[in-house]
């Protein structure tokens, strides 16, 4: 790299989402940015820098030794572009909360923002959803809502509920659900616990596929075949009937996570007690048991 050169945050931030998630499709929910466009940014970041900085797999990205040293560097810029933005925010009496869920939960959640979030609170709220877990301890965000106790030293967890899954389908016993068959999930979200679920039990029968949890939705119910969703949203849907009971072996349970040092921020704790006294108002419905009628 020549003296010159400068390396701007913009293309840090890319980097540090490419390398956090582990691939450029992933980083495409949190940048915005096409796969493409993140590759190209990527490359060029590379060649300013004059060294690679991921091995490409089909798997994803894996850092190279160089990748390593600059994310380490980058996150220590991360923490001081953090600071200047909290302090800038502070002086005009707004901080931002960034909070990370899955698909489901995020939609729930952003239903629900009047519960979470007030104008005279003076808090920005960010919803950060990707199927692959943001990273907290690094501040990628800074609360989560998991499916399993946080085990990184750096990070506060407290458990808030369980969540059941079913089989659901379209209310008309048409096409695809008619003949039994299933719709399931291709790309990112194909790693999802429900997904590999679907797959190890009914992939032979599996007709039609969607590439995320929403497309997937809308194919059940239009007909395509049956679908397993979480219980929240699947009883939630005016458009789908659950066909079966819960099923045992993807019943997880729900954690909010954050980071040990950000908990205590007030802006941060008053945003993580309204999720959690969110979800346990709203926990039988999260456990299944809230099953609505057929029409």
């Amino acid at each position: 790299m020549s003296v010159g050169d400068t390396i701007s945050w913009d293309d840090l931030r890319l980097f540090l989402d490419v390398a956090r998630l582990g691939g450029l499709s992933a980083a495409t929910s949190t940048t915005g940015l096409s796969a493409a466009t993140l590759g190209r940014r990527v490359t060029a970041l590379e060649q300013q820098i004059g060294e690679p900085l991921f091995i490409r797999r089909q798997t994803g990205y894996q850092l190279t030794p160089a990748g390593e040293e600059l994310l380490a560097r980058a996150e220590d810029v991360e923490a001081a572009m953090r600071a200047l933005t909290r302090w800038r925010d502070g002086s005009v009496g707004e901080q931002i909360v960034r909070i990370s869920a899955g698909t489901w939960t995020s939609a729930f959640l952003a239903q629900h923002i009047g519960e979470l979030w007030h104008v005279d609170d003076n808090i920005r709220i960010e919803f950060a959803t990707a199927y692959q877990k943001l990273d907290i301890g690094r501040r990628a965000a800074d609360i989560g809502v998991r499916s399993e106790r946080p085990l990184d030293p750096n990070l506060a967890g407290r458990q808030i509920g369980r969540v059941a899954h079913a089989l659901y389908s379209g209310l008309n016993l048409i096409n695809g659900i008619a003949a039994g068959l299933f719709v399931g999930v291709t790309g990112e979200a194909a790693n999802v616990a429900s997904a590999r679920w679907l797959m190890a039990h009914h992939g032979d029968r599996i007709s039609v596929r969607g590439n995320d949890v929403q497309s997937v939705r809308e194919l059940v119910a239009a007909g395509a075949g049956l679908g397993v969703f979480p219980c929240f949203a699947g009883d939630s849907d005016a458009r789908l009937v659950r066909v079966a009971m819960p099923i045992t072996e993807l019943e997880t349970e729900q954690w909010l996570v954050t980071h040990h040092e950000d908990r205590h921020r007030p802006e941060v704790r008053l945003v993580a007690d309204r999720i959690a006294a969110l979800m346990r108002e709203h926990g039988p419905l999260f456990r299944g048991e809230r099953r609505r009628p057929p029409s």
